[in-house]
């Protein structure tokens, strides 16, 4: 059965001061991407997608595509690897892109420009997130028990383990119940503080450090896109407006599909530990976390073998 890793890799990294996608932060110079693919294709996966801006493709295809492409699945297959671009070339003719806008309309927008080239179960990342193998191993297996359509799945993080000190995040607030979503909501700019306590400082509220939040790991079949198209379009109309920033984000999209009924969500949970970088601070963290994986033997000397 094909299964399709999607990894949203258009973002800037305005917070994080550079391109933190192609950040070579692994020992031996790999990108986060890189342990996302690895871990995606010994759980079974046997297709990866990435969602780029155009003139990123060069550099991908030297830095993940030219070796993937020579790979074989868990399967016996090889590897198939494809390209989807987040432009504004996309965007529906009715909207005005404002004068000055550079950056993406969001993590809506980007799987939506991945429709073309997506047929199968998949799973949805970001480049710059770590999540771990057992993730994977428990999404993969998620994937092929979902039906055709009005369902989809998710793997949710500890928010004490998510957030940073360096800075403000955004995450989606999850309320689960017998491993189901119940509601989610995204809290744009949560603080970590040194004593542990979190905060919503959008909305000034204390945050419990054990919440389950999404870090935009989520498995759907096909069958979510036209929600996605009817979502964005409506965005586009209600809300984007002039502002050069606003942005379409899945777990609120997922939050209304909810409370519509339209949609229902698995809440799985994974025995890895998730970590990142939001801002260039968090490197050194993350660069230390990936050498002791690779010296406990969770990972090979080089991911391209």
């Amino acid at each position: 059965m094909k299964t399709t890793l999607v990894i949203m890799a258009a973002g800037l990294g305005s917070r994080y001061g550079g391109t933190k996608q192609v950040d070579g932060i692994g020992p031996h110079g790999e990108i986060l991407m890189e342990y996302s693919i690895y871990d995606a294709l010994r759980a079974g996966f046997n297709k990866v997608v990435f969602i780029i801006k155009p003139e990123m493709e060069p550099l991908m295809e030297e830095l993940c595509g030219g070796y993937l492409r020579r790979r074989t699945a868990l399967d016996g297959s090889p590897v198939e690897v494809a390209y989807a671009y987040q432009d504004f070339s996309s965007v529906p003719d009715f909207y005005a892109i404002p004068a000055g806008r550079t950056k993406p309309f969001g993590t809506v927008h980007a799987l939506l420009c991945a429709a073309d080239a997506v047929h199968e179960p998949f799973c949805v990342i970001n480049a710059d997130d770590y999540y771990g193998i057992d993730a994977y191993r428990t999404i993969y297996q998620e994937l092929l028990r979902l039906p055709e359509s009005g369902r989809g799945t998710m793997v949710g993080y500890r928010l004490k383990n998510t957030a940073s000190l360096h800075g403000t995040v955004s995450r989606g607030i999850c309320s689960a119940e017998g491993g189901k979503l119940r509601s989610i909501r995204e809290a744009l700019k949560v603080q970590l503080y040194p004593d542990g306590t979190l905060r919503d400082l959008a909305e000034d509220r204390a945050l419990e450090p054990d919440t389950v939040v999404s870090m935009n790991f989520w498995g759907f079949t096909p069958s979510i896109f036209p929600a996605l198209r009817t979502y964005f379009e409506d965005f586009l109309r209600t809300q984007a407006g002039d502002d050069l920033k606003a942005e379409c984000l899945l777990p609120v999209m997922v939050g209304h599909e909810l409370d519509a009924g339209r949609l229902e969500v698995t809440v799985l949970q994974s025995a890895d530990r998730w970590f990142g970088m939001t801002y260039h601070e968090d490197r050194a963290r993350v660069a230390e976390e990936l050498k002791k994986l690779h010296d406990a033997g969770a990972y090979p000397e080089t991911l391209r073998g």
